[in-house]
């Protein structure tokens, strides 16, 4: 097995690799990097977010029919929109999540910008309460189905206090947070520390973190998220999930 200083060395060369402008033009981060202004890159960060599960390319594809449909903005679609506008999305699908759940989703990031201060306000308050993103995420779903919604919308958004993962709210978080002007993640917000963010866990990144001996757990749950997330923070205290870059290029690009 490789030791932790050459296991470090190792994946700080993948880092590098990696975590460039270049990884952009294949990633669903494409999306949001479309937008300058701070609500749509939140908006469009977080819908993309949701639905990134499957092949990329199809995720990528999707997600950019969902901004056509808002018209490629949208902030002032979603706090413009009546019940009628919402009819736009009934014929919309990627994998599980349809027109109905968009319509949710609309309708309820449309009260967290209107009664809740925005997406930012909501996931930091939440984070707030005991300085964990475990807290941020619990918080950020009880506000989210505030206005309850059909059941079938809450698989969306992963509950981490029934031991979710929750790969795709890390990953909206890590592109929010994060900032290492690399140009990739956006690191627009700024009341949660990147030291504290968890590694956006799912089956690749779960595989090779096994394979380089780093995590024992075999469920991907809340509890491997922590295990290899803490394992990551002493290779580097103060951005652990850079290496969020190594292990899915290693498993996505490398096949390692």
């Amino acid at each position: 097995m490789i030791n932790g200083s050459e296991l470090k060395n190792f994946l700080d060369e993948k880092v590098k690799k990696y975590n460039q402008p270049s990884f952009i033009t294949s990633d669903p981060i494409q999306i949001p990097k479309q937008f300058s202004n701070k609500q749509n890159i939140e908006i469009s960060a977080f819908l993309t977010a949701t639905i990134a599960w499957g092949q990329r390319p199809t995720i990528i594809k999707n997600a950019t029919r969902l901004m056509e449909i808002m018209d490629n903005n949208p902030f002032h679609f979603i706090s413009t929109c009546s019940e009628n506008d919402l009819t736009a999305f009934e014929n919309f699908k990627h994998r599980t999540f349809n027109g109905i759940d968009c319509r949710y989703f609309i309708q309820s990031i449309k009260n967290i910008y209107t009664n809740h201060g925005g997406l930012q306000q909501v996931f930091e308050t939440g984070f707030v309460k005991d300085q964990t993103i475990k807290s941020s995420l619990a918080y950020f779903r009880e506000v989210f189905f505030e206005n309850n919604g059909p059941k079938r919308i809450h698989k969306h958004v992963s509950n981490v206090l029934s031991g979710s993962a929750a790969k795709r709210l890390n990953m909206f978080l890590r592109w929010m947070v994060r900032n290492d002007n690399n140009g990739v993640d956006f690191g627009i917000w700024d009341k949660i520390p990147q030291h504290k963010l968890m590694l956006p866990l799912d089956v690749h990144t779960g595989n090779i973190s096994r394979k380089l001996g780093m995590l024992e757990r075999k469920q991907n749950d809340w509890k491997a998220v922590e295990e290899i997330t803490n394992k990551l923070r002493m290779f580097d205290s103060s951005d652990p999930i850079k290496y969020d870059f190594a292990l899915f290029g290693l498993g996505i690009f490398e096949k390692f």
